[in-house]
């Protein structure tokens, strides 16, 4: 019978290891949940009625998807990258609505101003 080192044995366990950590390192799942949030909140604040805003909903849609084929294929980090794009994108969206809303409540409460003048004259 062949003697295996104790050196051996722990090179053994350690390449195990470490085969078994990068494999769960590829399988970590993608987390998708801001951006879809973030989407979910652009479209509810208005985004699709916005053009700027809009656009940049279509842009977080794409991103996200594009996000899930990148990590569905293996370039986690990639996949990483896209995903912080979309949430990004996202936030843009729902910014850019409610600067929409804003403004148009201040052009609505100046044009109420002005009727309030005109009709104490």
């Amino acid at each position: 019978m062949k003697h295996v080192s104790k050196t051996g044995i722990m090179l053994f366990a350690v390449v195990i290891a470490a085969t078994g950590i990068v494999a769960g390192c590829a399988n970590v799942p993608l987390r998708t949940e801001a951006s879809t949030s973030g989407i979910r909140a652009a479209e509810e604040a208005g985004a699709a009625k916005v053009p700027q805003a809009s656009l940049h909903l279509l842009l977080a849609r794409e991103e996200l998807e594009t996000a899930k084929r990148l990590a569905a294929s293996g370039e986690k980090e990639k996949a990483d990258s896209m995903l912080m794009r979309s949430e990004a994108d996202a936030e843009l969206a729902v910014s850019l609505s409610r600067e929409d809303a804003e403004k148009t409540e201040a052009m609505a409460a100046v044009e109420r101003a002005r009727q309030l003048r005109k009709d104490n004259r």
